[in-house]
């Protein structure tokens, strides 16, 4: 494997990775529908240490405008309940004796539209991070080939892949965000 392939198969893993990260990301916004990753950045105070809720509850989603959180202990409840409220996600957990349910409100024309605003800046951030990746292999091939480890041609061909694979990843963070903009704008 040359010094050029070494780079472009960096590349593609750093596109991968944002790519990756992009869909992490937007699993967590919130769409009118219940998901169990809207609760994914509680922490609730589990004898004092910051724990995931997934690892104090079991989470569950019986209707597609509620999910339940069924605490391993009893003495929980309030603890998530709090947790759940001060996460700010525009929910309001009801508890019971046995578990807590978070109804999941219809999102207002206005509020959807915030919310594809945040999903479209997030799809540029992301899109500036693989320029960024490109930047820095574009550097590392015309270093490369100014220290003499890969010839011209070579060096030639390697930046139209790069420049290739960057247009890929772009587009495929297009995709995504338009995805997510249809999902969140559905009523």
């Amino acid at each position: 494997m040359s010094v050029a392939d070494d780079i472009l198969k960096d590349l593609n893993d750093r596109i991968a990775k944002t790519l990756d990260q992009l869909r992490h990301d937007l699993s967590a916004v919130r769409t009118g529908r219940a998901s169990l990753h809207l609760l994914d950045n509680v922490k609730v105070d589990y004898y004092g240490t910051p724990t995931p809720l997934n690892q104090v509850a079991t989470l569950s989603v019986p209707e597609a405008r509620l999910i339940m959180v069924k605490p391993w202990e009893k003495n929980m409840i309030p603890v998530i309940e709090k947790a759940i409220r001060d996460a700010n996600l525009g929910v309001n957990p009801m508890s019971d004796k046995d578990l807590v349910r978070v109804p999941i409100p219809p999102l207002t024309e206005e509020r959807r539209k915030e919310i594809v605003k945040q999903v479209k800046h997030k799809g540029e951030e992301h899109k500036i991070a693989i320029r960024n990746e490109r930047r820095d292999a574009k550097e590392l091939i015309e270093a490369s080939e100014k220290d003499g480890d890969i010839a011209a041609d070579d060096a030639k061909k390697a930046l139209e892949k790069m420049q290739k694979a960057t247009d890929d990843g772009v587009k495929k963070i297009d995709e995504i965000v338009a995805a997510k903009e249809k999902d969140v704008m559905q009523v």
